[in-house]
């Protein structure tokens, strides 16, 4: 009956709400959980979608089968109607005796339990830590393969992958076009679009990313695209406009690359490389008076540019919205090239340990497993951000072991030369010393006692009062007599009556 199945799919939804209600009204401490309970909840809203659209074509009823429905049991027999689906039933359980019914409360209620597994366990890997951290081992490594790319380190590509100016992460216009540039800025854009997609999955990105396309649009119709102007009108703006690290300093718009001055310049221009690339300019500035629309070579060398700057322009905006991963990724690895084979072996160990840990346990568990887990300091040292100790070595290279007392800053104790120096230029030292009174703070560096900062205000004043040349004795006076006076002096006099 198509009534009963309409009252089921309303059942469903309820329960689908109730669902997520019960989801959403816990927040997960760790960050595995809470990007399983989004998945989770991301799940329930598509069965609600799926079933509201099925529940909507019932309600169409587009074939007439409810209406004529509704018209049997309002004008039939309603027992015949009633004894017709009991046989049904009956029919049914008499083909399959053995089947158990299902208690449909439980069939979206949050699981609690170590056999429950989580959705994330296989959507990140080791390097991406469940979403904290981005993995561009294999887009680096592609990027290194590129024609004419620079040979940078894994550290320094996660800070200019995103960036497709010459000099930093780009490389020339003409090696753009390749295939291989084209693959690696679709497999980048690809990840980075996938790592989104994992990361929020409560998100409507489908409508973020259709936003993006029409910012590009509009932007390569009024050729506003950094990078993809068009050829004549990028070269003029290149010459007017061009930053470069030196007032002698001369850009050869050919090679797109900077030389130090003219006579590196003009040396450079009888070079085998810069006349192909000469050349190659000319053509396209050639092409470009033509008309694009008039030369079918041209047009689709433009259409090749704008799939090219459509992925990098795709690729600027993820990684703008993804900025807070990006730079939590350097940082990492900058701290993991720090660390010895012992302590990467531990790290990756309590990664594997809390992987293992049981899905929602127990607060009261959770408060055993830290009463047992005694952190063991025997030196004091200080806590990382794991809230272990940091290792020894770590605490000898920076001095930590040194304590530097500030009398400016209520004595407080600094300790390590690099906090010590540091604090100097922070808000707290520099405050205290302008209630001394003393304004010029950049002179009083290395200087913690008040009163050996007040010897030195007292002395600067001291020597500012004596080479202050006041502006009255520099002029000179004569009254009627000769006689030659400062023009302080001189006025006083005529005041008082006295010349």
């Amino acid at each position: 009956m198509l009534l009963e199945e309409q009252r089921y799919i309303h059942e469903d939804l309820e329960r689908l709400e109730q669902g997520i209600a019960d989801r959403m009204g816990d927040e997960p401490k760790q960050i595995r959980d809470r990007l399983n309970r989004d998945h989770e909840v991301s799940q329930l809203l598509d069965q609600i979608q799926k079933q509201s659209s099925i529940l909507l074509a019932l309600y169409e009823d587009k074939a007439g089968t409810r209406s004529k429905e509704l018209l049997d049991i309002s004008t039939g027999d309603p027992f015949k109607e009633f004894n017709n689906q009991y046989n049904k039933i009956k029919e049914h359980h008499g083909n399959y005796p053995s089947e158990q019914a299902e208690n449909s409360e439980q069939w979206y209620k949050p699981r609690k339990g170590p056999d429950q597994p989580y959705i994330v366990e296989s959507m990140f890997s080791g390097e991406e830590a469940y979403g904290r951290f981005f993995d561009l081992h294999t887009c680096h490594e592609a990027y290194l393969n590129l024609p004419n790319a620079k040979r940078l380190a894994y550290l320094q590509y996660l800070e200019v992958f995103d960036d497709f100016q010459l000099g930093k992460g780009g490389i020339k216009r003409a090696d753009k076009l390749t295939d291989d540039y084209f693959k690696y800025l679709g497999d980048l854009a690809s990840y980075l679009e996938s790592f989104m997609r994992r990361t929020r999955p409560l998100e409507n990105l489908d409508k973020v990313y259709e936003s993006w396309e029409k910012e590009f649009e509009t932007a390569w119709e009024k050729d506003e695209v950094p990078g993809w102007q068009k050829e004549a009108s990028a070269a003029k703006k290149n010459a007017t406009s061009r930053n470069l690290s030196t007032a002698e300093a001369v850009w050869c718009e050919a090679c797109e690359k900077e030389f130090k001055n003219e006579n590196v310049y003009k040396g450079h221009l009888n070079g085998r490389k810069h006349i192909k690339a000469a050349e190659i300019l000319a053509k396209w500035e050639e092409t470009a008076a033509v008309g694009d629309s008039h030369a079918p070579v041209a047009l689709a060398h433009r259409l090749r540019e704008r799939a090219v700057a459509e992925r990098e322009f795709r690729v600027r905006k993820l990684t703008s919205a993804m900025s807070t991963e990006k730079d939590d990724t350097r940082v990492n690895v900058e701290r993991r090239q720090g660390m010895t084979e012992r302590e990467r072996a531990q790290e990756l160990e309590n990664f594997y340990n809390m992987s293992s840990t049981p899905q929602n346990q127990a607060p009261e568990e959770e408060e055993d497993n830290d009463d047992d887990d005694k952190i063991y300091n025997p030196l004091k040292l200080p806590l990382a951000w794991d809230g272990k100790p940091i290792p020894f070595w770590l605490y000898r290279l920076h001095g930590l072991g040194q304590e530097f007392p500030c009398e400016i800053c209520g004595n407080f104790v600094y300790r390590g030369r690099r906090a010590f120096d540091k604090h100097f230029n922070e808000t707290n030292h520099i405050t205290n010393l302008k209630r001394l009174g003393i304004t010029n703070t950049y002179l009083f560096r290395d200087i913690t006692s008040i009163a050996e900062a007040m010897r030195l205000w007292e002395k600067i004043q001291r020597e500012e009062k004596k080479h202050h040349v006041d502006d009255g004795s520099v002029v000179q006076m004569e009254d009627a007599e000769g006689n030659v006076m400062p023009e302080k002096v001189y006025l006083d006099l005529q005041k008082q009556g006295l010349l």
